[in-house]
């Protein structure tokens, strides 16, 4: 089961369950703080020196962690980085029941200069299904912001910028291919906003 949430709402649900062994994988330098054990392919423990960090070994596909072994899994902005993500996928369900993912939407992720190379995967929710939707990354216009810059606009425009999603047992997703996909001219769409600026200056 997987299904529509809020960061608000699962950060209220750890925070009232104190007693939870909770993951967050892929942690990068602001982990979510209610997180008893940390893990990155980047070391960041000078980062987390207070915390349980586990450097991830990349070149190891599987989660050195046992069946089971957490009460809740939280991944951010991971998913998409995962070129065997069915494996991935596998092992989220292996050491947890239940967990939060946190995905780019095409939007997002099209904004971005660092996606271009950094990401495998574009991301879409079935909201009739309730499932993941994921096909290969597609350039749908060029890039014009950084990670940092986009991160900005997501304070306020969270909804159209990522997907926030609760899981429960298994994770429901669907690889689908890339179809008569057509990339937008950026400058195509300023020309035509400058002309109607100018048309509306005169008039």
């Amino acid at each position: 089961m997987i299904k529509r949430t809020s960061l608000k709402f699962i950060n209220n649900l750890l925070s009232e369950n104190n007693n939870w062994k909770i993951l967050d994988i892929g942690c990068g330098i602001e982990a979510n703080k209610y997180a008893t054990t940390l893990c990155d392919i980047v070391d960041y423990t000078n980062h987390h020196k207070d915390r349980n960090f586990i450097k991830l070994d990349k070149d190891k596909k599987e989660l050195p962690f046992k069946d089971n072994e957490f009460d809740f899994v939280f991944a951010s902005h991971v998913l998409e980085h995962i070129k065997n993500v069915k494996l991935f996928i596998s092992e989220l369900e292996r050491v947890a029941k239940k967990g939060y993912l946190e995905l780019p939407t095409k939007l997002e992720d099209n904004f971005c200069f660092e996606n271009r190379t950094d990401h495998a995967w574009q991301v879409d929710y079935d909201d009739i299904s309730s499932k993941i939707l994921l096909s290969e990354r597609f350039e749908f216009f060029h890039p014009i912001f950084s990670v940092n810059t986009a991160q900005k606009f997501r304070d306020t425009f969270r909804s159209s910028m990522v997907f926030e999603l609760y899981w429960e047992n298994n994770i429901d997703y669907e690889i689908i291919k890339n179809e008569n996909l057509r990339k937008f001219s950026l400058l195509s769409l300023l020309r035509k906003f400058f002309s109607k600026k100018i048309r509306t200056i005169i008039n």
